[in-house]
């Protein structure tokens, strides 16, 4: 900050170059000319990620991985007032449990680092240099007192609060009396009239005219962190982003962004705006919602490719939609011009049916079978455990079998060890109140079921069983087939209702 305000009390001169990473370099408008491909997802750690923040750092990994690129996870940690403990962990493990783990980040480290922004304030603190030499910025010392009366009084007069750029006119002798009050102050870019047209990959042409609609924005605090509008156009250039693949709530920022580049002398990246991602009834996904973060789907058991195919399927970027993608397939088919401008709308009371899919791929792959095979004995062992009475029913084998016997059938792999399914694992409890309520017959049925299981020779195929068992009521008045089968699956399960194929098992 010293820096700083000894660059305020001189006289204005051309801007210096910041560094050497800050000369011009190569930027491509596709990905096809030559230049590396590189993207970035920038999220703050005010939080766990949730569904939105995957949307978005998935997109940039299809487009960098569909381009032979690299993807890189930034962290903004310049609010420091806002950070939650564990967020930032929680961001990169999750991204590591959805498989798309990034190329450079905080815990992988890379040749662009350190990728915390609360570690790089020098280079903030050049940009703003270099921003102040050439009168592009300039020091505010109003206080917050005075900015909140301005706000409240905005909005007592229905406007949108604005700073007044009360500072922006100061004389040099202005500045050197205020600093040696306030040695301290925020640094203010100030706004051109005309704004630079740009045109998104996805938005198209664009121009907003920020200066007519808002105040000169702080783009270092008093505490010397940058806001997000100085930090992201310096870590972009320095981290040799080509493209920016954000949401479409930073649109409007973008030619704020864009007079920042040229102020600083450098060239911008490409930008693609996302669309947002929706309830199925329109409202935004909220952090409030416990049901959007990634850990939570985790917990239940919902598998990192139902998530991906599910947010993918409900927006744009491919020639069709369709369930059952798995990662390299989306990789293939994604397609950047193919996004469109309308939100995606995200309905989770499919998610089950999506996670049945990708379940049921995985036990058709023998290799994915095994591990889900032990992640299944573990299941059992945390829900029943002592009250297993034979352990033989962890038997790989057993447990293998179950699983291909179900396959299809069950949306998650905890369906297994649900109230439902316990009779897998443990005896279920039924009194003879209930069997007799089926049927008077209980003790005469009973005693056929097991000649027939212990008979001598039999060889009990599904069609042999089929037919044995509806021989069972033969001889016995006021029994039916249907009795019989109730019989079984009550004493058998627990279970009023059960598939036939419970019982032919």
């Amino acid at each position: 900050m010293a820096v700083l305000l000894r660059t305020l009390l001189r006289p204005g001169r051309p801007p210096g170059v910041l560094g050497r990473s800050l000369g011009r370099r190569e930027a491509s408008l596709g990905s096809g000319s030559g230049a590396a491909v590189r993207v970035r997802f920038a999220p703050s750690p005010t939080g766990f990620l949730h569904l939105g923040g995957l949307r978005t750092a998935l997109y940039n990994y299809l487009f960098a991985k569909k381009h032979g690129g690299s993807f890189i996870l930034r962290l903004e940690d310049t609010d420091q007032t806002r950070l939650v403990p564990g967020a930032a962990d929680n961001i990169e493990d999750m991204l590591e449990w959805a498989g798309i783990p990034p190329d450079e980040s905080p815990h992988r480290g890379g040749p662009r680092g350190p990728y915390l922004q609360s570690q790089r304030l020098e280079l903030y603190a050049q940009a703003t240099e270099a921003l102040l030499k050439t009168g592009a910025a300039y020091p505010c010392f109003c206080s917050a007192q005075r900015l909140e009366l301005l706000k409240k009084e905005a909005l007592r007069s229905h406007q949108t609060p604005r700073y007044d750029n009360r500072c922006r006119n100061l004389s040099q002798k202005q500045v050197a009396e205020k600093l040696a009050k306030d040695p301290r102050p925020a640094i203010r870019f100030r706004l051109q009239e005309e704004a630079p047209a740009f045109e998104d990959l996805v938005y198209g042409w664009n121009r907003h005219e920020v200066a007519s609609v808002e105040g000169d924005p702080v783009i270092l605090k008093s505490d010397g962190f940058p806001t997000y509008h100085l930090a992201c156009v310096v870590d972009d250039h320095h981290m040799g982003i080509s493209h920016v693949l954000r949401g479409s709530e930073w649109l409007v920022s973008t030619s704020k962004h864009l007079l920042l580049y040229q102020a600083l002398g450098l060239p911008p990246p490409h930008f693609a705006h996302l669309p947002l991602l929706l309830n199925r009834d329109g409202s935004k996904l909220s952090k409030r919602q416990g049901d959007i973060f990634l850990e939570s789907f985790a917990a239940a058991g919902f598998l990192p490719d139902a998530l991906l195919d599910i947010i993918t399927n409900c927006g744009s970027g491919f020639a069709e939609n369709q369930m059952g993608r798995t990662l390299p397939e989306l990789i293939a088919q994604f397609d950047l011009t193919r996004i469109t401008c309308h939100s995606a709308l995200l309905d989770l009371e499919k998610l089950p049916e999506f996670n049945r899919l990708h379940l049921r791929r995985l036990v058709s792959d023998e290799t994915q079978r095994r591990q889900l095979v032990g992640k299944l004995q573990l299941l059992v062992e945390e829900a029943f455990g002592s009250q297993l009475p034979d352990r033989a029913v962890l038997d790989p084998a057993n447990v293998e079998r179950i699983l291909l016997l179900r396959q299809g059938h069950i949306c998650r792999l905890q369906d297994l060890v649900s109230p439902a399914h316990s009779f897998l694992w443990t005896h279920p409890a039924v009194g003879r109140t209930q069997l007799d309520a089926i049927s008077e017959q209980v003790d005469v049925i009973a005693k056929r079921v097991l000649r027939l299981l212990e008979g001598p020779g039999t060889s009990l195929s599904q069609d042999v069983l089929n037919a044995e068992l509806k021989k069972l009521p033969e001889g016995l008045p006021g029994t039916k087939y249907s009795h019989v089968m109730k019989l079984l699956r009550v004493a058998l399960s627990g279970q009023p209702a059960l598939s036939s194929s419970f019982i032919q098992r």
